[in-house]
């Protein structure tokens, strides 16, 4: 019996079509890894309020990814999924419900997400007793932070009797104990960049106490040249030989904000602040949208090349399926490889 049950199914049976783009990402992001590469996650969608952070946790972990581009809602859902995990209420047969369902879905209080539903007081409200706090003393104070930072301090001091969700698989606070470097462009699209503006309406908040999406921008200038030399995020001076050189890649699930801010770090540096910068190592796009006019989600990596985001020479791939599905696989195939280094590539060899 195998010890990498998973990463050898997709080896022996992904063969064609979608199947063999899984694959091959499969095989071109470990080896990327193996290398001493870095990868980046960026993530779109409902990804939290699916679990994703049931594989995304561990692998935050075991060093598979480095740094994140998230949305806002993606941010606060993983949270929500740890403090109310228990109140959540699923819909099955969500694509038969009426106009009347849902009504009845909102007067319980319940904010469907496809086929699951967020509590609002056992998530929203309960979240909003603890941050709204941590807003007014910062505007107190005159304290400044990243909208991520706010997240990252409220997920790491919460009691752990309040985790009704299980810790190890939330991506949040895995991404926050490690200090994992993240941007969430487009943060005030969230409920709680809603909730956020209301105070700043009645004058609870200050508006200045979170940084903007140009600061993002400006701090990730920084943070992709070390990750991209293979230094750790917050460390000065010269990389490790061990580590060096490997590149930072892009794994990206769907479209928009959560995809295009960060990819965009590359041709930024190189043209508007004139600075060497090595390219994207990798990329990987999972997104069921369809190739079309003028649509981001649905634009071919190659289209990236003329915008000097990828190269000619970047391992492309875009897998055309469902993300909650395909990344769960990749993720725990590259488990069991991370586990087992030498019995990954042995099967490489024998597959391929």
């Amino acid at each position: 019996m195998s010890n990498l049950p998973i990463f050898e199914f997709i080896l022996k049976n992904y063969k064609n079509f979608n199947s063999r783009a899984t694959r091959d990402a499969l095989i071109s992001y470990w080896q990327h890894i193996e290398k001493g590469g870095k990868m980046l996650w960026a993530v779109a969608g409902a990804m939290s309020s699916a679990q994703m952070g049931i594989t995304m946790a561990p692998a935050i972990k075991s060093g598979l990814i480095h740094a994140l581009s998230v949305t806002g809602a993606n941010l606060e859902e993983s949270l929500f999924r740890l403090v109310a995990h228990n109140s959540y209420k699923d819909f099955p047969h969500y694509r038969y419900m009426r106009k009347e369902d849902d009504t009845k879905v909102l007067e319980a209080r319940m904010r469907r997400v496809t086929d699951t539903s967020i509590p609002e007081d056992e998530a929203f409200r309960a979240v909003e007793k603890i941050i709204v706090p941590m807003w007014t003393e910062a505007t107190k104070s005159g304290t400044r932070k990243f909208w991520h930072e706010y997240f990252y301090e409220l997920i790491q001091k919460l009691d752990k009797g309040s985790h009704e969700g299980h810790p190890e698989e939330s991506w949040l606070l895995a991404a926050a104990e490690k200090n994992l470097p993240i941007v969430v462009p487009g943060h005030e699209d969230s409920t709680f960049g809603n909730i956020f503006a209301s105070h700043v309406k009645t004058g609870d908040a200050s508006a200045n106490i979170v940084k903007s999406g140009i600061e993002y921008m400006v701090w990730f200038y920084d943070v992709y040249q070390e990750l991209s030399r293979g230094e750790p995020p917050t460390a000065g001076g010269r990389a490790s030989p061990a580590n060096a050189g490997g590149g930072i890649g892009f794994f990206q699930i769907g479209g928009g904000i959560a995809g295009d801010f960060p990819i965009c770090v590359v041709p930024s540096i190189k043209y508007d602040l004139q600075q060497e910068v090595m390219p994207w190592a990798y990329f990987c796009q999972i997104s069921d949208s369809t190739t079309s006019y003028g649509s981001y989600s649905g634009a071919t990596p190659n289209e990236k090349i003329t915008w000097d985001k990828l190269t000619a020479e970047t391992p492309m791939f875009v897998i055309e399926s469902d993300a909650t599905i395909v990344a769960p696989l990749m993720l725990t195939a590259l488990l069991e490889a991370k586990a087992d280094p030498s019995g990954a590539n042995k099967l490489i060899e024998k597959y391929t």
